[in-house]
């Protein structure tokens, strides 16, 4: 069994992305010593939204719940090509998921195929309530593969995943599994993603149990996110899951918002209509910077109005509000006792 950090490690390699990746981090590190901004290089890594339909309806999250108010599509391949040969020679990897499922894009595996060609490790997050060609999964060359199933019983998985198939989400785990092993393949890195929450936190030593028999590569445990007080019923009862401090009807983020963030270095988001958003939590593009597709993205990536909230970040993070919410500096998944 391969392991993603070497795959990951392999992608940079190519092209110029050592020197971009090592220039980034330098570039970061030096803007949080000095409170400037100070931007040479491209991102390492990018967020490409696929589509942000979905299929389910989960409560807390704005795609399911229908509080997402941006307008909703679907990436078209050639528009993905496109984004890919802008960016690949600097950039090695790309996090192909932001709010949807991406297996609702008819073109999902044959982008994959695309950025593999290009040598860019490829990672997605899938929900696998959906009909899923296992052999075309693993035929695309994706490097890594996040199923997110909240539950080892059919009654706590729906309790969460509404609209969701228990029983089609475990053949498909099983099926990708097997797959692996009939295709001799060392990809995609298969990992179990449990979001631990009220109802189902029960279930820990069940879910552990039942990984081994699956042979998922990895099993994650990943503190849930919630965004009101009507919310806080998810958490759950053992507080060390969870990534808030919670009283009553107000909650808060349990580390303190410090005046950095590496997304906006290293990690942007490009959404399904060439929209770059500064990082997966401005959700509905609260912050403008442009088009990939009208302007192109390393203009965008250096230009002034990112860069004016960059600044605003290492001066003063706690005015913007997204930020107060963010999972940037906190440990998200965890290592239940």
């Amino acid at each position: 069994m391969s392991h993603p950090n070497l795959e990951l490690a392999a992608s940079y390699l190519k092209h110029q992305r050592c020197k971009n990746l090592l220039g980034s981090w330098l570039d970061y590190r030096a803007s949080v010593f000095t409170k400037r901004v100070i931007l040479r290089h491209l991102p390492p890594a990018v967020m490409i939204e696929p589509t942000n339909f979905c299929n389910l309806k989960c409560p807390l999250c704005p795609s399911g719940n229908g509080s997402l108010k941006r307008a909703r599509g679907i990436m078209t391949k050639s528009d993905f090509a496109q984004i890919v040969k802008q960016i690949h020679r600097e950039v090695g990897m790309l996090i192909l998921w932001n709010q949807g499922e991406p297996y609702l894009n008819p073109d999902f595996n044959s982008m994959v195929e695309f950025a593999a060609a290009h040598h860019l490790y490829t990672m997605t997050s899938t929900n696998a309530s959906l009909p899923l060609d296992c052999e075309a999964i693993i035929q695309s060359g994706l490097n890594k593969i996040i199923i997110s199933m909240d539950g080892v019983s059919e009654d706590t998985y729906n309790s969460y995943r509404i609209n969701g198939n228990y029983d089609l989400v475990l053949s498909n785990m099983q099926r990708l599994v097997a797959a692996k092993k009939r295709l001799k393949s060392q990809t995609p890195y298969i990992v179990w993603q449990f979001i631990i929450m009220s109802h189902n936190e029960h279930e820990i030593p069940l879910v552990r149990k039942r990984a081994q028999e699956l042979q998922v590569d990895k099993l994650e445990f990943k503190t849930a996110q919630i965004y009101n007080s009507e919310d806080l019923k998810y958490l759950p009862t053992d507080h060390k899951l969870s990534r808030y401090s919670a009283q009553e009807k107000h909650f808060e983020i349990k580390h303190k918002i410090l005046n950095r963030c590496r997304r906006l270095w290293t990690q942007p988001v490009i959404n399904w209509d060439g929209e770059l958003s500064i990082c997966c939590y401005d959700k509905d593009i609260i912050f403008k910077i442009g088009n990939v597709f009208d302007q192109g993205f390393s203009k965008l990536w250096f230009s002034e109005k990112l860069n004016q909230i960059r600044a605003r970040i290492l001066q003063d993070r706690q005015s913007i509000e997204i930020c107060h919410n963010c999972g940037e500096g906190i440990v998200q998944k965890i290592k239940p006792g």
